[in-house]
Parts: C-alpha cells; structure tokens; sequence
C-alpha cells in the first residue's frame, strides 16, 4: 500500500491549479514521523499479533465518555501511532481553532463567519458570542419559542384551521441539512415519538415524493414547515408551493397561515407565501445547514418527540461539546477517530470508510454522515487558498449492519481495498424482543472479529479435510475461502438509542469533522462545490421545459434535450 497523495498538476483538474503549499499538514514534524513510523514500523503489521503480544490492549486502546463507549483496539496502531497522531493534531492547531471555534471567531474565513453549531445546544448559563453579542440569548428565546409552538400543538390548542381536531400529520420541506437530519432522527428516535404525530419529510424536486404523502393526509389536521434559511432555495420553494397550492385548494387561501410554519430569516419572502409571523423561527448566518438539526430546523424533530426529548437530544450534544473541548487529545473520542480517519486516508491510502451500525432505527445514519463529512471535508484547497496535496475528504457509506452482512461485507472482507469500518451498536433494543436484539450484537462483535483475524489459507484447508473433500478439491476450492483479516474497526457502543445518546452520536462526528479539516488546513464549514450545479440548472430550466429553447452548445446537454423532447408525454 502507499501513501495517497495527488501529485501537483494533474490532468483533469480542469482551470488553472492554485499556488500549492507544504505547511499543513506535510510540513509539519509529526506528519514527517507519521510517514516514516508507516513505512518503517506499520505496513506489514497485523492486528491479530498486536493482541498476542499485549493482553492489556483493550484498556489501552478503548475510551468512554458521555455515554458512549470507543473500542478502537482493532486498528492498525500502537501507543506510538496514537502518540504521533496526537501530537499531528496539536502541532496542526486543533486546539486553538477550537477554542477560536467556541469563542465564536469567523474561522469559516471564505464567508467571514463564525460557526456556533455548538451554541445551539448550550445551557441558559452559557456565553456563546459573536461579535460582542451573546447569542446564547438568542439561542432560547428562539427555541422556547419553538417549544412553546410544540407543547400547543401536542396540546391541541394550536389546530387547523376550522377543525376541532389536532394535527395529526407533519409534512417537513427542505432538502440537505434541512431534510437529512430531520429524517435521520426521524428513523433513530421513532421509539420516542409522540403516538398522535406522523412525520413526513419531501426534498425530492420531481413531485413524486410530495404527490405521495398528499395522497394519503388530511389537509384539515397537516401541518406543514418550510425549511430554508432565505426562503430562497429552488427545491424546497418548488415543494411549498405546491404543498400551498394543494392546500387552498381543499381549504381556501385563508387555511395557508394556519397550516404552514417556516424555518427562515427572510421575512418578506414569508410575508408573500402567507406564513403567520406566529409561526416563524429563525436562525443564524453562523449556523451551516449540515450543523443545523439543533436549531429551529430540528422543528419538525420537535413535534415527532415532543419538547422534553428535543431537550435531551440537545443535553446529548451539550455533553459531548464539554468532552471535546476539556480532554486532552490523547482522551479525546472526537480527536481519537478524526486522527484514525486521517492514518489510513492518508498513510494506507484508504479512500473510504464504513459506518454500520447494528439497529435498523439508525439505518438513514450513514447517509447523514456523508453530507457532514463529505460537504465539509471535500475540499481541494487550504484555508488561505493554496492547493492541499494530500488527499481530503474521506468517502462515507454504509448500511444498517445485518442488511450490509448479506450485500457488501464481501467486499470488507474479501476484496482488495482496504476499508475502515465504525461499527455502531446499543447494547439494549427498543424492541419487544431483546433476544432479537442479542443476535444482532452478536453479529456486530462476530463481524468485527472476523475483519481482524480473518483466515488463512492452512485454517482454510484443514476445515476443507475434515469436510471430506479430496485433495485435488481442496486445491480448487481454498483460494476462494481465504480472508486475509487485517481490517481495521472501530466500535462505538452504548446503553440504548434515546434522545440523549443520539446527541452525543451527532456531535461526536461533527467534531471528528472538525479536528479532520484542521489537520488538512481547510474550511470545514463552506460548501462552494454545492453552487455551480444549482446555477446551471436554473440556466437549463426552460430548456428542459421548451427544449428547442435551448441555444447552449454543448453536444450532450443538446442530446438530452432531444430525448427528452422525443419521450415526453
């Protein structure tokens, strides 16, 4: 295996490559000793002999904290690695950005802006400022106001218009940010849901995700939040809007204020769709849609769990804010993962990772994680915008585990990439049936261990002669049945799947993102790559609608067009 680092000026970059520079995190010592500590010491080394050769391994290498518990023994690392990357994270400025981070300072430099995500779940007591303003004060009273939206409606004083029943259905409209985590949580916190709400969520802009769920809710008890910080943004005003038009049709003009509540700052834009001022909850430019489920947008949250578990999760996230920003980075459960992820992108060349977890209610997780990781780390350049050599943004997939064990965990085990993998599990299950859940526990730790140990070829073929086989079969078959172990896991256990643990799940990755672009020297916290394809679009809009229209000369776009001009009903 080798180290993954793109050389300077490679074909395909498309436009004139930035000014390049050494500084992070290839000029820095412990990267330096890292590299060599790879090459020297931990290239051929397996897992399977580390444990041989330390019974003390687990204690060394596990750590709990805000009720989670890291086993990371089962990666390719020694009390070295773990000291050298350690001591990467320190000389890259991982703690003086966070404390520039927690202080509020605009270390998103391309927008100059602060991001405060964690501001969001702090205490009343708490000072978060930006500038010279508190925003800890705005903090609650937006969600006290939020909450009180909540309780009314759970309550049944709030209602739909004309109806003496309560809401029954909540139709969440946003995309990204706006949508991923509401549905993420969604999925994770139905065992705490408030029986008397369905939650449903549309981000799709082709109609067919919004058609579905009017079809089967009452339009006298559906409430429905609009999701976007300007009220701007082309896919979700496409869905509210239709929501809109569906509505008035069924109740009047005069339902819209009653039955639609917005997540927004621009109020003029909220004035023209007919969104009552009661019904509005903002929030702030240094908060990122990715980071936003704590704020007003977690509203959709709030009414499927109710007030005090949106509280809880908060209090989850809050824990975990504490334990990144007072343990050392040695003790630090955000610092210990971002530097494994950064070890084998890096050092192993592993592009991807694995996130499984073993609970079928954390099965949207993974597609969470990958906008957190993906839009924040996916960057091609450092802070002060020379060009980072050294590879970004680490691929993010996954699946509920006992799915993946029967797709892709031939490719984990088997195949010829190396693949790190976090395994997520709760000791105890949600559901009637904890034998059930004992399987699946079982499975995790069984997976876990077969990565690790695999099998041999000579463990292989004795199992092979005890089966009765010939010699001349065991030749054929033994190749196939060889899992060469050495893959490396991590597991991140914890007591059960409740609000709080889901917060401190949450802001564990969202800090793990953090301290990985502070190693690489990028901006964890812009997303440039998300605006080109959204601004052509707009540009293809009528085209797509008039295809003769269209006056662009690319040969492909021009092709489609056709097509669709040819199929179209």
């Amino acid at each position: 295996m080798v180290t993954l680092e793109p050389p300077e000026g490679r074909a395909g970059d498309g436009g004139e490559m930035p000014k390049t520079s050494n500084t992070l995190p290839k000029g820095l010592k412990a990267w330096k000793s890292l590299k060599e500590h790879y090459r020297e010491d931990m290239r051929q080394r397996q897992v399977r002999d580390l444990f041989r050769r330390d019974n003390d391994r687990y204690d060394t290498f596990s750590l709990e904290a805000c009720g989670l518990l890291l086993d990371y023994s089962r990666n390719i690392v020694t009390r070295k690695t773990m000291r050298l990357l350690a001591g990467l994270a320190r000389q890259a400025g991982v703690e003086p950005l966070r404390e520039r981070m927690f202080a509020g300072e605009p270390i998103n430099v391309t927008e100059g802006r602060a991001v405060l995500h964690v501001a969001l779940r702090s205490d009343r007591e708490d000072w978060f400022h930006v500038g010279h303003q508190n925003v800890t004060e705005d903090v609650h009273r937006v969600l006290d106001a939020m909450l009180d939206f909540v309780d009314r409606v759970h309550g049944g004083v709030y209602k739909g218009y004309a109806s003496p029943e309560p809401f029954s259905d909540v139709v969440n409209i946003g995309i990204g940010g706006s949508d991923l985590g509401i549905v993420m949580a969604r999925e994770a916190l139905t065992h705490y849901r408030n029986p008397a709400v369905r939650l449903h969520c549309v981000s799709n802009v082709d109609g067919t995700q919004l058609a579905d769920i009017l079809r089967i809710v009452d339009p006298r008890r559906t409430l429905f939040i609009v999701c976007s910080k300007t009220f701007t943004t082309q896919e979700t005003l496409t869905n509210a809007r239709a929501a809109r038009a569906w509505l008035a049709s069924r109740l009047g003009e005069e339902a819209v204020p009653t039955h639609f509540a917005a997540v927004s700052t621009n109020h003029e834009a909220m004035d023209e769709f007919g969104i009552s001022p009661d019904n509005r909850f903002g929030f702030w430019d240094w908060v990122g849609g990715r980071y936003s489920i704590w704020s007003a947008v977690g509203l959709a949250v709030a009414l499927y769990v109710g007030s005090e578990n949106f509280r809880r999760f908060l209090a989850g996230g809050r824990a975990m804010d504490r334990h990144f920003r007072e343990a050392p980075l040695e003790r630090n459960l955000p610092a210990i993962m971002a530097g494994l992820a950064v070890w084998y992108n890096n050092f192993f060349g592993a592009e991807t990772q694995a996130v499984l977890p073993y609970d079928g209610r954390l099965w949207r997780f993974p597609a969470f994680l990958q906008q957190l990781h993906m839009e924040s780390n996916g960057k091609r350049v450092q802070r002060d915008g020379h060009r980072q050599r050294v590879s970004t943004g680490t691929v993010i997939w996954g699946e509920a585990g006992n799915n993946a064990q029967h797709s892709f965990y031939q490719l984990l085990h088997q195949g010829n990439r190396l693949i790190p993998v976090d395994f997520l599990a709760p000791v105890n299950g949600s559901g009637t049936w904890q034998s059930q859940h004992n399987l699946a526990l079982a499975n995790c730790l069984a997976q876990a261990q077969a990565l690790m140990e695999g099998q041999d070829e000579t463990e292989v073929r004795r199992g092979l002669k005890k089966s009765g086989l010939s010699s001349a079969e065991i030749d054929t078959l033994a190749p196939h049945k060889v899992h060469p172990g050495n893959r490396p896991s991590s597991l991140v256990l914890f007591e059960r799947l409740d609000p709080e643990t889901l917060g401190a799940l949450v802001a564990l990755y969202e800090h793990k993102v953090f301290v990985e672009g502070a190693i690489w020297g990028i901006n964890s916290f812009d997303q440039w790559g998300v605006e080109l394809g959204k601004r052509l679009a707009r540009g293809l809009e009528d085209a797509v609608a008039d295809p003769s229209a269209y006056a662009g000369k690319d040969p492909s776009i021009r092709g489609a067009l056709e097509a669709i001009s040819r199929w179209r009903d």
